[in-house]
């Protein structure tokens, strides 16, 4: 029996998108794509703490869902993540299409069991797909200390049976977040606070599905390679350009899917430049970057000119304090350095 159900619902096509561009934020995107799925698919539900009414839950992502979905489609559910999370898992074996709120990213593990114990675990062991989605704002660097500002995205790609997206852009919030409701997995889709409202781009209207599983090339280079993914792929662009002017060009390889890895991709940027540099958010040790820097490793060893480098958040909870979460976390100035080194190599 497999283990990950099938895809449905999308064509092979590597992004579908009408012509039409509409320029918002990141958080907007988001619930652009809430929206379209709701009204296109009667299965589809939002369910979270606060979701519903003029709050629109934390983040304000689903401010409005309920006046036109009414309180059955956009549901407010108590304090109890493990709770909600399995009242989803039963939805979705019975045919409905949840997707879960988690006001931070931080409180998914108290839905732990619910989600790698039950949910991951279905299809393999009786051939029932689960497909919700549990939305998990994550990371920091905006001052909101340790229980608000995790990463905890290493647990879930090391599980078996789920499925994780971390979008960076607008256009990719949007078509990741579609693409992983119409899929017949548990789908962990992380999104990016520090993003929200932050970042514009340009988003396709209409129907725009980014298949998971696929990685974007975000910048072309020749020198080096800069892997990343969700808060850092703006980080790694900003360096890039800073690079440029000094003569290094490096290549910008957005993940955006974390499990399944897009592997072919990142093995054609590492043996194109060279040299590699992994940078995410989540602390370093056994992060998704370690599992990059193995497979390059294994399968790309002989293309290799420097050893593979990896930038991560120390091995501390995220501190509080504005000098010692920027002394813990990557951003366009550490990447740089590490940038600087690794070309001189």
């Amino acid at each position: 029996m497999n283990e990950i159900a099938t895809n449905f619902g999308f064509s092979d096509l590597d992004v579908m998108a009408e012509t039409d561009q509409e320029e918002m934020t990141y958080i907007a995107a988001i619930s652009l794509a809430l929206r379209e799925e709701m009204r296109r698919d009667p299965t589809v539900l939002v369910m979270g703490e606060d979701v519903g009414g003029q709050f629109g839950g934390a983040f304000k992502v689903t401010k409005s869902l309920a006046e036109e979905f009414g309180d059955k489609r956009v549901m407010n559910t108590p304090l109890c993540e493990l709770g909600f999370t399995g009242m989803g898992t039963g939805m979705a074996l019975m045919g409905l299409r949840p997707v879960i709120e988690m006001q931070f990213a931080d409180f998914i593990s108290s839905a732990f069991d619910s989600i790698v114990q039950f949910a991951a675990t279905n299809h393999y062991r009786w051939g029932a797909p689960v497909p919700w989605v549990i939305r998990a704002p994550c990371d920091g660097g905006i001052r909101s200390g340790p229980f608000h500002s995790q990463n905890p995205e290493a647990w879930f790609v090391h599980t078996p049976g789920l499925k994780v997206v971390a979008p960076a852009t607008p256009a990719d919030a949007k078509g990741l977040l579609i693409a992983a409701i119409r899929d017949n997995n548990p789908v962990i889709y992380f999104e990016s606070k520090p993003l929200y409202r932050s970042l514009k781009g340009y988003v396709p209207a209409g129907e725009y599905v980014v298949p998971i599983g696929k990685a974007r090339l975000a910048r072309e280079g020749e020198d080096l390679s800069i892997i990343a993914y969700s808060t850092q792929v703006r980080e790694a662009m900003t360096a890039a350009q800073r690079l440029a002017q000094e003569g290094i060009d490096a290549e910008v390889l957005d993940l955006r899917s974390l499990k399944p890895l897009d592997k072919a991709a990142i093995l054609e940027t590492a043996r194109k430049t060279g040299k590699v540099l992994i940078v995410h958010s989540a602390n370093r040790l056994l992060g998704v970057g370690a599992e990059v820097a193995a497979l390059i490793a294994d399968e790309a060893f002989e293309w290799l000119d420097a050893p593979i480098q990896r930038l991560g958040g120390l091995d501390t909870p995220v501190p509080f304090s504005p000098p010692l979460e920027d002394a813990y976390r990557p951003d366009a100035e550490k990447i740089y350095q590490a940038a600087v080194e690794l070309a001189a190599y």
